[in-house]
């Protein structure tokens, strides 16, 4: 059996009526007749000798076994052909002559610092300009401050208007001084509430009454990461910090990792974003997949 080759279009019309769950607002979402959708899937059944919709005994379209087979691979396709034409309209849209990126406090400074002077000797000619901002200003920076890009948490992942892309993660854990008393064996359900938590604050109002692993009524609320690790081996509180970053002081016995019954460590998913009415540029492009390697 000699099979056709299905175009993008037809392919289009396939996952367009699985989507809105009808020919006929499959029809209204593509502006086209009816009977272009029907010719449409007709065609791509013609071209692949499958039956892709159930034909009976049912007013919806209802996928056959062989359509359910073929959904993922046609998105698959689709999505590439979107990819590469997003990418291609970034090339046209030719290089920066700037980049303004956000940095998520939380991204370890060894990981920012391997891309950003791999950037530089790979596109010289763009200006660069880094700003390092944690919680919601990372996405105050995009949203009101003209960033074209950001690494940011998943925080700021929810603000509406933004695209975003999963790089990896950062896994936090709880740390304290070794003479702290939560540093002690065994230690009892509800303990950590009655010893200063040293917390990172959101220098923006984006998440304004909302808490991310504070268990301690009692806290100190710190702009800067590295205050705050400088803090805890002083041992004035106890927090959660990315493993990355203290590890030497693991090693060294400057911090030890607590064992709370609460748990409160977490992964810490980290985010390409931009603004969805950005076209990315080549270099941007670039900074993001290398972050996205890095993590």
């Amino acid at each position: 059996m000699k099979l056709g080759d299905p175009s993008l279009d037809h392919l289009r019309i396939f996952l367009t009526v699985v989507e809105e769950g009808s020919f006929g607002a499959a029809a209204r979402r593509m502006n086209r007749a009816v009977s272009a959708i029907s010719y449409g899937i007709a065609q791509l059944e013609a071209q692949l000798a499958v039956s892709l919709f159930e034909r009976e005994g049912s007013r919806k379209p209802v996928l056959t076994k062989a359509g359910e087979g073929l959904l993922a691979e046609a998105r698959h396709v689709a999505d590439g052909v979107d990819s590469l034409l997003a990418k291609t309209r970034s090339l046209h849209a030719g290089l920066e002559s700037e980049l303004a990126l956000v940095v998520d406090v939380m991204v370890p400074g060894e990981v920012t610092a391997r891309v950003l002077a791999s950037f530089r000797e790979r596109y010289p000619t763009v200006a660069l300009r880094l700003r390092v901002e944690g919680l919601g200003a990372v996405a105050q920076c995009l949203i009101e401050e003209g960033a074209q890009a950001a690494i940011g948490g998943p925080v700021v992942s929810e603000e509406l208007g933004l695209e975003r892309q999963a790089l990896g993660e950062v896994e936090l854990i709880p740390v304290a001084a070794p003479s702290h008393p939560l540093a002690a064996d065994e230690i009892t359900p509800g303990e950590s509430r009655k010893h200063l938590q040293l917390v990172l604050s959101d220098r923006s109002t984006r998440t304004q009454g909302r808490e991310f692993s504070v268990l301690s009524p009692l806290t100190w609320r710190l702009g800067d990461l590295s205050a705050k690790h400088s803090l805890l081996k002083e041992g004035l509180g106890w927090g959660n910090m990315p493993r990355a970053m203290v590890a030497d002081d693991l090693d060294g016995g400057r911090l030890v990792e607590l064992d709370l019954p609460e748990k409160p460590g977490d992964q810490y998913t980290l985010f390409a974003l931009w603004r969805r009415d950005t076209v990315l540029g080549p270099a941007t492009s670039w900074v993001i997949d290398e972050f996205k390697a890095a993590l």
